[in-house]
Formats: C-alpha cells, sequence, structure tokens
C-alpha cells in the first residue's frame, strides 16, 4: 500500500505485524538441535534454558563456560541463526 503525504509525495507503509508471536517450541528446538554439532565441534555445547516474551535463553556449556569468545558465538552465530529460523524470537541470551 502507498499512501501520499500533503506535499503529494507517495510513501510506501509498512505492513502491520502482530505485536506477539507465540514461538513455536519444536521449530526452536529443531534449531537448537541444527546448530549443536558445530558448538560440539569446539568440546562446547548449548542447552535451551528458557524462553520468555521473544527472549531465548541458552545455556552455554562445557568448553563454551568461560571462554571469551562464547559471547560473540552466542550472538553472532547462534542468534543470527535462531532469529532468522524461529518466528517470534527477538534476542537469544546466555543463562
Amino acid at each position: 500500500m502507498i499512501t501520499m503525504d500533503d506535499k503529494g509525495i507517495n510513501f510506501p507503509t509498512f505492513k502491520e505485524r502482530p505485536e506477539k508471536v507465540d514461538i513455536d517450541l519444536d521449530i526452536l528446538n529443531d534449531t537448537i538441535e541444527y546448530i549443536r554439532p558445530a558448538v560440539q565441534a569446539d568440546g562446547g555445547d548449548i542447552k535451551l534454558a528458557s524462553v520468555e516474551e521473544g527472549v531465548v535463553n541458552i545455556e552455554m556449556l562445557g568448553a563454551c563456560q568461560g571462554c571469551p569468545l562464547s559471547i560473540a558465538t552466542l550472538k553472532s552465530g547462534i542468534e543470527r541463526i535462531i532469529i532468522d529460523k524461529v518466528p517470534g524470537v527477538k534476542q537469544v541470551i546466555a543463562t
């Protein structure tokens, strides 16, 4: 849909999106299982701790605990994949 302002300029409008999308836990768990082998290859592991209002809490295990790069792995890898594959996820954090 395109709207026109008072000067006659056409601006596209954004589609309305629901405020809250329920996260499908089956898709989330399948996505975590998809990610786990890559994390396990470096001696670590991840486990779903909880989900609350679009925020997924992941527990970092094994070599990931205390690793200075675990936050980079979480944000640039794990979070990016989960947000891309699981509708409703807004953020992934480590507990």
